[in-house]
C-alpha cells in the first residue's frame, strides 16, 4: 500500500500548517502592538479595543490569544526580561576577564532596538502588577513566568558578581544588594527615556555605563571596551 496521502488529507494538513503559522504571527503581532500602544500611552491609558483596532481584527478575537490586556502585558514583562537573560548570557560567556565582560553587559544593555527599548519601559513601568497574584489561571501562570523570569535575572546578575569578587576584581559586597543597585540603576533609564527624544540612546549609554560600573567599584579605566564596538541591533535594525 502507498503511503502517499491522498490529496485531500495532504491539503488538510497544509492548511492546518498554515492556520498555526497565521495564528502565530498574528499573536507576535499584538504583542509588538500592544508594546508600542502601552510603552508609548502607558497601560492604563490603553484599551484593548485600541490594539484590536491596529491589528485589525474585531476585539473579542484577541481573547483567542490573551485573556485581557493583563495577561498581554504579563507576556511583553516575560519576553522582555528572557530577552535580556539571552543577551546577558551570551555576552558574558564571550569574556574571560570580568571587568570586560561587566563593561560589555552594560553596554550591550543599551544597544537596544526602538521596540525592545518600549518593551523595557513597560516592564518596569508595571513590574509592580507582577507582584499581584491573579485568580485567573491564564493570567496567573504568565504572571508566575514573568516573575520567574525576573528573579533568575538578578540571579544571574549575582552569581556574575560573585565572580568577580572571587577574582578579585570588585570589593566584598552582598552580591543580591550589588546586582540591584546596578540593575536599579539601568532600569531607571525606562522610566524617562523616550525614542527619538532630545537624548539619544548613546548619550545615555555613555552617562549611564561608567556609573553602573562605580557602583561596582570599577573605573573606567579598568574596564577594557569601555565603548562597544558596533550597534548592532540598532544598525541591523536601521538598514
Amino acid at each position: 500500500m502507498s503511503s502517499v496521502l491522498p490529496p485531500s488529507s495532504r491539503q488538510g494538513s497544509q492548511n492546518r500548517d498554515g492556520n498555526a503559522r497565521s495564528s502565530r504571527s498574528k499573536r507576535a503581532e499584538i504583542l509588538a502592538t500592544a508594546t508600542e500602544y502601552f510603552g508609548r500611552h502607558g497601560y492604563e491609558h490603553t484599551k484593548w479595543a485600541d490594539i484590536a483596532s491596529a491589528v485589525g481584527v474585531g476585539s473579542t478575537a484577541l481573547y483567542h490569544y490573551f485573556e485581557s490586556k493583563l495577561h498581554c502585558l504579563y507576556e511583553i514583562q516575560a519576553d522582555a526580561v528572557q530577552a535580556n537573560q539571552d543577551e546577558f548570557d551570551r555576552i558574558v560567556a564571550e569574556h574571560e576577564d570580568f571587568t570586560e565582560a561587566l563593561a560589555a553587559v552594560l553596554n550591550g544593555a543599551f544597544d537596544l532596538t526602538e521596540l525592545e527599548v518600549l518593551r523595557n519601559r513597560v516592564l518596569v513601568a508595571e513590574q509592580n502588577l507582577v507582584g499581584v497574584q491573579r485568580t485567573s489561571p491564564r493570567e496567573e501562570e504568565a504572571r508566575r513566568l514573568a516573575r520567574s523570569r525576573i528573579r533568575d535575572l538578578e540571579f544571574s546578575w549575582a552569581t556574575f558578581l560573585t565572580r568577580g569578587m572571587e577574582q578579585g576584581a570588585i570589593p566584598q559586597a552582598d552580591p543580591r544588594l550589588l546586582a540591584r543597585a546596578i540593575l536599579g540603576l539601568y532600569n531607571s533609564v525606562w522610566h524617562w527615556y523616550r525614542p527619538k527624544g532630545s537624548m539619544s540612546l548613546d548619550e545615555v549609554r555613555d552617562f549611564y555605563v561608567p556609573r553602573c560600573l562605580a557602583i561596582a567599584a570599577v573605573t573606567t579605566g579598568d574596564a577594557k571596551g569601555l565603548k562597544p564596538e558596533t550597534p548592532r541591533k540598532r544598525r541591523r535594525a536601521a538598514a
